[in-house]
């Protein structure tokens, strides 16, 4: 680190380094006061989370905190007749491949036609429950093994997920680690080769 801060370029100086300390101070300012609204948004944001009827449900998905949760939460919603099955949501997610077929061909490709915004939440959050959940990041990595590059192997898992956070959605239950089957096998085996 030391290194790194002698070799760093030098600070303006002279009639330069007067104009861009006003011109710092002022982009300093301006950040501060966006993370206090920053602040306030979150807070309002959580207020709203912890006031819905499902947010125990969105709230146990690993490294789903406030935010993530809440968009989650707002971009599935509490319509359960929207999704009468996961692979409508993992269809309008894009999160399921599209499949093409005219008579003797057959294609298999990414999903266009999809809502974003969910696409975005649902895979931006699966990408990450991989560093906290085994199971998640058994899918992850056999995806991989397979030859998916990162995003294809994130979707691969956003696409196991549905099926679990549609199955809680439906039941109004919160997830239970202990009761997801699949991850229990990964422990299992885990424990075992550890043995």
């Amino acid at each position: 680190m030391h290194g790194r801060i002698v070799a760093a370029p030098r600070g303006a100086i002279g009639d330069a380094g007067a104009a861009a300390v006003h011109v710092t101070r002022a982009l300093l300012a301006a950040l501060q006061a966006l993370i206090v609204q920053i602040d306030a948004l979150t807070d309002q944001i959580t207020e709203q989370l912890h006031a819905h009827a499902d947010a125990h449900i969105f709230r146990s998905l690993p490294r789903a905190q406030a935010l993530r949760a809440a968009r989650l939460l707002a971009e599935i919603g509490d319509a359960r007749g929207r999704f009468p099955t996961p692979e409508a949501l993992a269809s309008l997610a894009g999160v399921s491949p599209s499949t093409r077929q005219s008579g003797k061909s057959r294609i298999v490709g990414f999903r266009w036609a999809v809502d974003r915004q969910l696409r975005d939440a649902l895979v931006e959050w699966a990408g990450d429950s991989r560093l906290s959940s085994p199971w998640a990041a058994d899918i992850y990595s056999r995806a991989r093994a397979r030859g998916h590059d990162h995003p294809h192997a994130v979707r691969v898992l956003a696409r196991a997920w549905v099926y679990v956070i549609w199955r809680c959605w439906q039941d109004g239950v919160a997830y239970n680690p202990d009761r997801h089957n699949a991850l229990q096998r990964v422990l299992n085996t885990t424990a075992q080769k550890a043995a």
